[in-house]
């Protein structure tokens, strides 16, 4: 079980493990100004939680929903407590997987906590689908989603995002899960870009006040099912969405888009570990062709203390962030680190079309997200194998798998989970959920039990 360290004032009677416990210690070193005595602060959605989108209150305070079956739908299953209304948190008294069978689960009703925390070892995998968030105020913390080609023919048209926002989704977090295999893009942002008369009005009818924390977003299928064949990608982030924090994440083996902003994005990215991406880091890109008679809009992007480290797949010129397309791009960057496989630097910047968008260098960040307090360059590559992930008290095969070859510089861009051994297939475990043995309000664990790491099936 891993080092936890815990904020004192912050956490004095709480046991947190593997859930931005560490992003609290930042926070206690870097206090954010002390508000005036008149002004409560803020309650976050739980310990650590980081950008815009901290204070929702999720399903606090709602009820609570017991998933009892992997079954993708039907009573007692995980679908059926996301269609619930009203504040609900969904805890799970079963693990193993869910098979989604080439299907997307819609998140539509509001104000929602899943706590994947709270399964039986191994916790819950979800294959062959994904997620899309089109609502506000929902946490997703702990679930694993490894999408896979489901057998299909090159080129058929599978093309399934691992977790998404969509529509104007906003104050939406999705902290410590593992999203694999995705045969379009892995973790995205995404909305109606252009509805409405002006430029504010499309940003508030795209996503908006998300976070993207202590995720592990790796290993995209590259030549499988999507329509256009290579895609592996790690983050698409819409044109017009705002206000994004992408904190302590590890991206790996990832063609491109780790992370691609496209037009007219505001985004926060720190503490990132990306390794071995294939044609592209970072990028932005307002493509015209898209946009139409749209008046252009010029993104903005803060960038402190991400590492990037080329691996096997890496093309031989590459840079941490690169332009292409029209739009210019307001960027502030700081304590950014990229190298090659033998630790020699590689630029910061590059472009990787002939149209006239620029980097417009500023002095100070555009933007800032809230609640974050940035850790040093040197420090990200240690905490993010350590963190990154769902349930890193009780890792799956392929996270442990994936983690070790970060770490040792292995691995590679793959096009099917065939490539590795296929799909999980755990045995399914059950455990009766116990309230007592959770703070109901950020559900986190009251003791170091309640985290169940036991890797082994109870009365299946």
């Amino acid at each position: 079980m891993r080092a936890v360290r815990i904020a004192a004032a912050l956490t004095a009677t709480v046991c947190l493990i593997g859930l931005g416990s560490a992003a609290l210690a930042r926070m206690a070193k870097h206090p954010p100004a002390k508000p005036e005595a008149a002004v409560a602060a803020p309650v976050l959605a739980f310990p650590g939680a980081q950008g815009w989108a901290a204070t929702t209150p999720g399903g606090r305070g709602g009820q609570i929903i017991k998933v009892t079956t992997l079954a993708a739908d039907g009573p007692g299953s995980f679908a059926e407590a996301l269609r619930t209304k009203g504040p609900r948190i969904v805890v799970f008294e079963v693990g193993g997987v869910v098979d989604l069978g080439q299907h997307e689960i819609k998140v539509d009703e509001p104000y929602l906590t899943v706590a994947g925390q709270t399964a039986p070892s191994p916790g819950i995998t979800f294959i062959r689908g994904g997620f899309e968030v089109d609502t506000h105020d929902v946490v997703i913390q702990n679930i694993r989603v490894r999408v896979g080609d489901c057998g299909l023919p090159k080129k058929s048209g599978w093309e399934q995002d691992g977790l998404s926002t969509g529509g104007g989704a906003h104050d939406v977090i999705f902290d410590h899960n593992t999203v694999t295999w995705a045969t379009d893009e892995n973790m995205s942002m995404s909305g109606k870009r252009f509805e409405g008369e002006d430029p504010d009005v499309w940003r508030a009818n795209t996503s908006h006040r998300i976070t993207f924390s202590n995720n592990i977003i790796a290993e995209g299928l590259a030549w499988a099912t999507h329509s256009k064949i290579e895609h592996s990608k790690g983050s698409l982030i819409h044109d017009n969405a705002t206000d994004l924090l992408i904190v302590d994440n590890l991206y790996a083996h990832n063609y491109e888009r780790n992370v691609l902003f496209k037009g007219g994005t505001r985004g926060v990215m720190i503490n990132n570990l990306i390794y071995d991406p294939g044609q592209r880091a970072i990028h932005y890109n307002l493509m015209a062709e898209e946009w139409g008679s749209h008046a252009w809009q010029i993104g903005q992007l803060t960038a402190i203390g991400n590492v990037m480290r080329a691996g096997l797949s890496t093309e031989p010129h590459i840079a941490l962030l690169e332009i292409g397309g029209y739009g210019d791009l307001q960027y502030f960057g700081k304590d950014n680190l990229a190298v090659d496989q033998i630790g020699n630097p590689l630029p910061m910047f590059g472009r990787y079309t002939t149209a006239p968008a620029r980097i417009i260098m500023e002095p100070k960040p555009p933007l800032m997200a809230p609640f974050v307090a940035p850790m040093s360059s040197a420090a990200v590559q240690q905490y993010v194998l350590h963190n990154a992930g769902a349930r890193v008290w009780d890792r799956d095969y392929d996270d442990v798998r994936l983690i070790a070859d970060v770490a040792e510089g292995r691995g590679k861009i793959i096009n099917s989970q065939d490539d590795i051994h296929g799909y999980p297939a755990p045995a399914e475990t059950h455990r009766p959920f116990n309230p007592d043995d959770w703070n109901l309000n950020d559900m986190t664990p009251k003791t170091p039990a309640a985290l169940d790491s036991s890797h082994h099936a109870r009365g299946t």
